[in-house]
């Protein structure tokens, strides 16, 4: 079983959580969009700054880079934390990335959903969990056809991943980002209990 050291200083959490907030809340999407004449995402679709709601503008390859840059930001925020730092201070990198992506002191506060930096995040701290919530989002958005069903269920699963991969530190964290997650979902939640969620790959 992996039990890594968590202890950290109070100096190292103050940094990490600035310069993690500030890695996670780069809004891709929304500068993708616009470099690439698509137009002002928080007018198209759900007006989300996410890679599902550039997926609605019909351009598959600015999704696919929002996608890839969002996780990247998360991955590289804890990377950094876990390369110079350790586990602890990862770990406050991880929930610091996820909050700037979700709420961007540049965007009013009213970011993304936070699955790409997520999944990006669990990759950079221990990559086998990493790769099992991203199956378990693939075959849950293959299976329903939902983005947001799927990420709600990836996200659940992370914490029974993290046990049963042998990373019991992770629990909490798997718990919390997990709160934050389905908090940012919910008009998603209310939209799927009334059958009236957009499926993958319509448009708005």
């Amino acid at each position: 079983m992996i039990m890594p050291d968590l202890s950290v200083n109070l100096s190292e959490i103050i940094f990490w959580i600035g310069l993690s907030y500030f890695i996670g809340s780069i809004p891709f999407g929304l500068l993708l969009a616009k470099a690439m004449g698509l137009g002002n995402l928080r007018n198209i679709g759900s007006g989300n700054i996410g890679a599902t709601n550039v997926l609605r503008t019909g351009n598959k390859k600015a999704a696919a880079l929002t996608l890839a840059l969002d996780a990247a930001k998360g991955a590289f925020a804890v990377a950094l934390a876990l390369s110079y730092s350790g586990e602890a201070s990862a770990q406050v990198a991880a929930i610091s990335a996820l909050l700037g992506h979700c709420y961007p002191v540049w965007l009013r506060f009213q970011g993304g959903k936070g699955v790409a930096t997520l999944l990006g995040v669990y990759y950079a701290l221990f990559w086998p969990l990493g790769l099992a919530a991203c199956a378990t989002w693939l075959a849950a958005a293959a299976l329903f056809r939902f983005s947001s069903l799927a990420a709600l269920i990836a996200t659940a699963s992370a914490p029974i991943w993290a046990l049963l991969l042998g990373y019991p530190t992770m629990l909490v964290l798997c718990v919390s980002l997990a709160i934050l997650v389905f908090w940012r979902h919910r008009s998603n939640i209310l939209r799927l209990s009334k059958g009236q969620e957009t499926k993958i790959g319509a448009k708005n």
